[in-house]
């Protein structure tokens, strides 16, 4: 009875693994290349931008030139009045009040290039967030037209079938999609805050008993 039991539940197992696999099935993959980073350094909007980028870096450079040259010149001669003290004697007052007038400076502008070279940081990263949702757009278009389902980045590859490429079609596509980018990220917004009023009503609420 047992060995009957056991050999009709083996059989019924077996009528149902093939059902089971056959919904469990995977299509072969299709996969297109896709050269992501000459995309970004060929397409119209990400030249235009990349100019303006490396213009903004060169106003970097020289701002930097323009703060640090005086600030050197004035070390220099404080460090040449700090040198003339006679041994064991303390700079005066004007040479004491000098010198916090150099600290001060050198502050400002390491303050000022800092701000400077995060808001740079900054547009780079604008840049590219504009360009991604884009460029996400056009790698699908391209794959559901050459009847793709997997798109990889050309940085993850080791060698290729240029059948398999849409690089081309994906920039001519974005080129379509995008002819300009803004290279100026938008001013820092602060840590949310509630209203005065707000918080003045909260503060008047009577506590539940």
């Amino acid at each position: 009875m047992n060995k009957l039991l056991f050999g009709t539940a083996s059989a019924a197992l077996a009528l149902a693994i093939p059902a089971a696999a056959q919904a469990q099935a995977i299509a072969p993959a299709v996969v297109a290349v896709v050269d992501t980073q000459r995309i970004l350094s060929q397409c119209t909007a990400c030249v235009a931008a990349n100019q303006q980028l490396q213009t903004q870096r060169q106003q970097l450079e020289q701002r930097a030139q323009q703060l640090g040259q005086p600030l050197q010149t004035e070390q220099t001669a404080i460090q040449t009045a700090i040198n003339a003290i006679p041994q064991g004697g303390q700079p005066d007052a004007a040479l004491q009040t000098r010198i916090r007038t150099f600290q001060t400076s050198q502050e400002n502008a390491q303050r000022e290039l800092q701000t400077r070279q995060e808001q740079l940081r900054r547009n780079g990263a604008f840049v590219l967030q504009q360009l991604e949702g884009p460029l996400n757009t056009s790698i699908t278009q391209i794959m559901q037209q050459r009847g793709a389902t997997i798109a990889m980045d050309r940085a993850a590859t080791l060698a290729i079938n240029p059948s398999v490429e849409i690089t081309d079609a994906v920039l001519a596509a974005l080129n379509t999609a995008v002819t300009s980018v803004n290279v100026n990220a938008p001013a820092q917004q602060p840590a949310a805050q509630q209203p005065a009023q707000q918080q003045q009503q909260q503060q008047n609420r009577p506590q539940g008993r």
